[in-house]
């Protein structure tokens, strides 16, 4: 990954491939995910989570994610992130040639064992056994779920986080640091608390991310917040598509589009063509069963002349 003009600009990652459609109940057929990932490559997102490693009992919708891997693996400038939960899963995406891989873990114990069954301290060890095998030339994300808040537990505090992040960054010091707001209940106050301190311990991390949900309707703030910390990746699905299935109560993404609006007006370059976006995210909010948000779509097709604005 090349590191990023921290005035200019900044890199969206697309998740609504894996994370806005893994909730969705009916089965999307693959040539449609296919497609989806097609169109959101042309529309200038670059780095787009196409879909994750997982249990097929767990999350069926995933369970097409080699084929849809192999359907875009050769477009030129798109990277693939897969994300894994252990590394049996991240082995498997190792043996399908993934080209980057997002390893993610929960901060919370009680999200971490209803998630994965196991403590944080034993997906730890789990990572560090992972880490340890992927090769120099693929990136790695590391994503820590619920840094800010756990669905059944409530606050995480900045010391659990911290404290995690002592024994892992060592691990891979050149791997991404993504740090989630997993239930939309982060604030900015706290999203800005978090990462200022962690960028600042761990000056040796270049690459930092921000995971968040727009469940209180605060998703956008949140990714302004971390913005003015140094953050310059964030994640982001279009038409507000999401809800873990883990996190009871959690909704949406926050929508590709609204982040995408705003940085454009704030002068920072993001590489996307909003109205191509705007058509997309129509498609993504239409889909059977799907959970949408966001606002700036239905503001754009009321008055399609702004998207040039």
């Amino acid at each position: 990954m090349t590191p990023l003009d921290r005035r200019t600009e900044v890199e969206i990652v697309e998740v609504a491939p894996r994370d806005g459609f893994q909730p969705i109940g009916p089965f999307i057929p693959t040539a449609t995910k296919v497609e989806f990932v097609r169109r959101l490559h042309a529309a200038g997102l670059r780095r787009i989570e196409i879909g994750s490693f997982v249990s097929a009992s767990a999350v069926p919708q995933m369970a097409d994610t080699p084929d849809v891997l192999d359907a875009v693996r050769d477009r030129p400038g798109l990277l693939s992130q897969l994300l894994v939960p252990t590394e049996k899963r991240g082995a498997d995406a190792l043996a399908a040639r993934a080209p980057m891989v997002a390893y993610v873990l929960s901060v919370s114990e009680a999200h971490n064992r209803n998630n994965v069954r196991r403590t944080p301290t034993e997906s730890a060890e789990d990572y560090e056994r992972f880490a340890a095998r992927v090769p120099a030339e693929i990136p790695l994300r590391l994503s820590l779920a619920t840094s800010f808040d756990c669905p059944f537990s409530g606050r995480v505090e900045t010391a659990e986080v911290l404290a995690l992040l002592d024994r892992l960054v060592p691990v891979r010091p050149e791997a991404e640091i993504c740090l989630c707001d997993t239930t939309g209940r982060a604030v900015p106050d706290q999203m800005r608390r978090l990462f200022g301190e962690a960028m600042t311990r761990f000056p040796e991390v270049r690459h930092w991310a921000m995971h968040g949900h727009d469940t209180y309707g605060l998703g956008l703030a949140n990714v302004f917040a971390a913005f003015e910390e140094g953050v310059r990746v964030f994640d982001a699905a279009a038409g507000g598509l999401g809800g873990c299935p883990f996190a009871p109560g959690a909704t949406g993404n926050v929508a590709t589009e609204d982040v995408v609006w705003m940085f454009e007006r704030m002068g920072i370059a993001t590489g996307v063509d909003i109205e191509a976006l705007r058509r997309i995210a129509e498609d993504a909010a239409a889909l059977p069963g799907a959970q949408s948000g966001g606002r700036v779509r239905d503001a754009l097709r009321s008055r399609p002349e702004l998207c040039a604005a």
